[in-house]
């Protein structure tokens, strides 16, 4: 698992849980780009051993989970609404590296990294929401991010072995950066 080095701020789950519909719609939002940018990943990079089998097992789970959230949004009377957009996500693939096989190790390890903030976020969901069905729901999800984590992270250290550790740690370091930075939304990342 990826030891995020900057926790969410506590503002943020008071937030998430009382503008938790605008949450539900951003979440939704991310699993849509989860799933499709597994998809680009396996177009892209289709020779690096095992992630043409994994992004589109991935793609199809973020597309479960997609499906999941949209009916969570139709029970609740809440339409998906348009993306308003991820600064968080923009911020971090501003650093990824503009050739490979560098891009590719970005990529991945941005995924990681992205996933990694999903996971303590739907965790805290997991453990404030008042609804035991959605805290339940997102303990679920908690956990698959966290498998999704990893991935990312093994695929990179397959890609380019001898640079993920260090890259990882400047990258880590980024993304604590962008946490004390940007502001606190009613939104996943």
């Amino acid at each position: 698992m990826i030891a995020l080095r900057q926790q969410t701020d506590p503002s943020w789950i008071q937030l998430a849980v009382a503008r938790f519909d605008a949450v539900l719609q951003d979440h939704a939002h991310c699993e849509k780009k989860a799933a499709a940018h597994a998809l680009s990943l396996l177009t892209s990079y289709p020779q690096l051993p095992g992630l043409p089998r994994a992004m589109a097992a991935l793609a199809r789970e973020e597309a479960q989970h997609l499906s999941q959230v949209v009916q969570l949004l139709e029970k609740r009377g809440i339409t998906l609404g348009r993306d308003e957009g991820d600064p968080y996500a923009k911020a971090l693939y501003a650093h990824v590296r503009t050739s490979n096989p560098g891009r590719m190790v970005d990529l991945l390890l941005v995924s990681a990294l992205i996933e990694a903030r999903s996971e303590e976020r739907l965790r805290l969901l997991s453990e404030n929401l008042p609804e035991p069905e959605l805290r339940a729901f997102y303990r679920e999800l908690a956990l698959a991010e966290a498998g999704h984590g990893n991935l990312f992270v093994k695929l990179a250290q397959r890609a380019a072995p001898e640079e993920v550790d260090a890259r990882l740690s400047e990258l880590l370091d980024l993304e604590a950066k962008l946490i004390r930075e940007l502001p606190v939304r009613a939104a996943v990342h």
